[in-house]
């Protein structure tokens, strides 16, 4: 067994070498054991063609350590957390890697209150019982069937008034996103132009992850249909990134700061380290309360419902919403959007080019090894400290110089170390790039 596959998340790895139907099994009997062998627990997957056997594996072994297994099929990951919280499961299992290449799989596992098994909370003693299972064989198994799907569909409509119809372009990526979101948005009230919206494990349009690379496509057609805006989901539909009108891509942060314009409740909101200034700019401006947080999802939904919070987001388009228990949900917040788009008096273009401008940087990463990550990032720290004007180490080292900042922060899941800037100016943006450069190189030479 691979110690490997277990994340800061999550586990996930290639399939069949690193992830197969004896991992699954081992994954679903080392989760009952951790629940203490009672209860039930809700299992779902993805489209990836490995999935529905890992998900059969999974019941196998859940059945094995005595908790009784619901099968929920094809659903988008939210809509798995949702059923686990709302219908009081012990807990849950999603077969999917998310926006990993199709060769990949794994499991994201829930607990009763839908908080993630990561890191933070349950992964270490996860896989502890996992390595020390001692299991001759291996078998599959069915469950008990949960259409999850129209518990979503009816829960999210509970949620949702739009004042009038809204013209929308999706790219639902092939991704689990097409089991619910084309049905969802239309029986909302949208006018719906669907892309990649056939449920396909093979990905045969572009890779799962959204980037402005893969769906190149869908800013020429929002503009071409007179759309209020364009979204693209990820391979489990967790996350969202938006095109506004014009045809421009917001980032998380970014779609943060435009939901906060049309939001009547105030309260506190969660953003993480790597997000614009704008956020907190616009937060003040329209009486929110912001705060900040660690990347990741672990670290966003505990501060979510820390702090209490009515709505959250990272840069890397994962928004999270108080009202689904503070989960995370790419439907959801482009159900959200066109709430918005539909009360609003002006375009999303118009909203976002009513903020103050910054320039920022894409998310830059440097190969290092594991063994240095924490050695090369207390160097990074005591070099910016020297310089800066102020230091936030919540995650990594967000360093605020002149008229910017720049954070340089380890990856939770790679052997990487991750750097991003933004300034007022694009002069000021090239500078602090050029000073995570230089500090990064020096570090790691004087490190190796």
């Amino acid at each position: 067994m691979r110690e490997e596959i277990f994340r800061a998340y999550d586990i996930r790895g290639v399939y069949p070498s690193q992830i197969d139907e004896s991992v699954a099994y081992r994954v679903g009997l080392a989760f009952a054991r951790m629940l203490g062998g009672e209860g039930r627990v809700l299992v779902g997957h993805d489209v990836r063609l490995s999935s529905p056997s890992l998900a059969s594996a999974v019941i196998g072994g859940l059945e094995e350590g005595g908790v009784e297994p619901w099968e929920a099929g094809l659903v988008p990951t939210p809509a798995l957390y949702l059923g686990v919280v709302d219908l009081k499961f012990s807990g849950g299992i999603q077969v999917t890697a998310s926006h990993n290449p199709p060769e990949w799989n794994g499991f994201k596992l829930v607990l009763s209150d839908g908080e993630t098994v990561s890191a933070v909370r349950g992964m270490d003693e996860l896989k502890q019982i996992f390595m020390g299972l001692r299991v001759e064989g291996w078998r599959p198994s069915e469950a008990r069937r949960l259409d999850i799907v129209k518990h979503y569909i009816d829960r999210i409509k509970g949620l949702i008034r739009l004042r009038r119809r809204v013209r929308l372009v999706i790219d639902f990526s092939n991704g689990a996103g097409c089991a619910v979101g084309p049905s969802l948005l239309r029986e909302l009230g949208c006018d719906l132009i669907p892309l990649n919206d056939s449920p396909d494990g093979r990905f045969p349009n572009h890779s799962p992850e959204p980037t402005p690379e893969t769906l190149a496509p869908l800013p020429k057609i929002v503009v071409e249909e007179c759309a209020d805006f364009g979204a693209g989901l990820d391979g489990d539909a967790d996350r969202a990134v938006f095109v506004d009108d014009r045809g421009r891509f917001l980032e998380g942060d970014l779609a943060l700061a435009v939901l906060l314009t049309g939001m009547a409740r105030k309260g506190r909101i969660v953003y993480d380290v790597s997000s614009s200034s704008v956020v907190e700019e616009v937060a003040r401006m329209h009486g929110f309360t912001p705060v900040l947080a660690r990347t990741g999802r672990a670290f966003m939904l505990s501060k979510m419902r820390e702090v209490n919070a009515v709505i959250g987001a990272e840069k890397s388009s994962h928004l999270y919403f108080s009202e689904i228990y503070g989960f995370d949900d790419g439907i959801y917040a482009v159900a959200r959007m066109a709430e918005l788009a539909s009360a609003s008096q002006t375009s999303i273009s118009s909203i976002l080019d009513s903020f103050p401008r910054y320039y920022s940087s894409s998310i830059r990463a440097v190969e290092v090894p594991e063994r240095l990550k924490q050695l090369v990032m207390e160097k990074v720290a005591v070099r910016l400290k020297r310089i800066a004007e102020r230091v936030i180490e919540i995650d990594g080292v967000k360093a605020y110089i002149e008229d910017g900042w720049l954070l340089v922060r380890p990856s939770n899941t790679m052997p990487q170390i991750k750097y991003t800037a933004e300034a007022r100016s694009l002069e000021g943006l090239k500078g602090l790039l050029d000073l995570a450069e230089s500090t990064l190189g020096e570090v790691l030479r004087e490190s190796a």
